[in-house]
């Protein structure tokens, strides 16, 4: 069985030993080229990111620059979903006509998304799936909307103060 097969790139979200390994070896170059950035041992980060391994695991700095280095949107929704939180990573949008029918376009499939799940509302009872599902959804408008008021912020102080 391939790595692929075994953590899905469609998970909506995955546990943080998955996630971790899959940031590694999705990371431009694989785990070879992450360790020589973090400048770390190649066996030693391959033993710290297998999500099967209970006995090693990355410390609190390694996680640090691994994070930063790997900007991974699958590690960054694992490590803030037991929060419930959302990342945002503030690229501003242009807040141009198109920037916002695309902001429409999310929200309008997002809005047929949920009202298709009408089974779990109709009684109440909402499947795991269907629930990790909608928060990812959720969570992808929150930070479409969130780079449309940055870039349209930027616009306005680019104007006022360029």
């Amino acid at each position: 069985m391939s790595r692929s097969e075994q953590l899905p790139a469609n998970a909506p979200v995955l546990s943080l030993r998955k996630a971790i390994y899959r940031a590694a070896h999705d990371y431009r170059g694989g785990v070879t080229a992450l360790a020589l950035d973090m400048v770390m041992d190649y066996d030693s980060l391959q033993k710290k990111v297998k999500h099967d391994e209970e006995r090693r695991w990355l410390d609190p700095d390694e996680l640090e620059e691994f994070i930063r280095l790997t900007l991974n949107p699958l590690l960054l929704d694992a490590l803030l979903r037991p929060a419930g939180m959302v990342w945002y990573q503030p690229v501003a949008a242009a807040p141009t006509k198109d920037a916002l029918l695309a902001v429409s376009k999310v929200l309008n499939e997002t809005g047929l998304f949920v009202a298709s799940m009408h089974d779990g509302a109709a009684d109440n009872i909402w499947e795991p799936h269907e629930v990790q599902q909608l928060e990812k959804y959720g969570n992808d408008v929150i930070r479409a909307v969130l780079g449309i008021m940055a870039g349209a912020r930027e616009a306005m102080e680019a104007r006022q103060y360029g």
